[in-house]
């Protein structure tokens, strides 16, 4: 009968290393299915993170060109303001050249009255003005 309960024997340890290659399956199916959760968990983590990421980067994007449009405007009053500056500064030298020509042409000729025209419209002398 030994060989009747060898093979007893075996057939429970076949029947025992079976449960446990089932019983490691099953451990190995749960710690996938609890791997596949927190991946997904972090996956829906990530999406949300993106989307706050590109709605931050569509919101700074409008920001930069409401500074851009800024800065153009800026840049144009800058060039406007010298422009001006310069245009006022040629009008300051023209005012004090002709003034200078003026002072020059009425210190430098004497001034001379048209003359007294009497009754009859005929013009009788000339004054002139030696108080230069």
């Amino acid at each position: 009968m030994p060989v009747a309960s060898s093979s007893g024997t075996q057939a429970a340890g076949g029947a025992l290393w079976a449960q446990i290659q089932q019983q490691q399956a099953q451990r190995n199916a749960d710690q996938a299915e609890q791997r596949a959760r927190a991946l997904q968990s972090q996956a829906r983590a990530a999406q949300s993170e993106a989307g706050r990421a590109q709605e931050t980067a569509r919101s700074l994007q409008a920001e930069s060109k409401a500074a851009q449009s800024d800065a153009g405007e800026a840049r144009r009053s800058a060039l406007a303001l010298r422009s001006q500056n310069a245009l006022q500064a040629q009008f300051s030298d023209l005012q004090g050249q002709i003034a200078r020509v003026l002072d020059n042409t009425l210190s430098a000729t004497p001034s001379v009255s048209a003359g007294v025209v009497n009754t009859s419209g005929q013009q009788t002398g000339t004054l002139i003005d030696v108080t230069a």
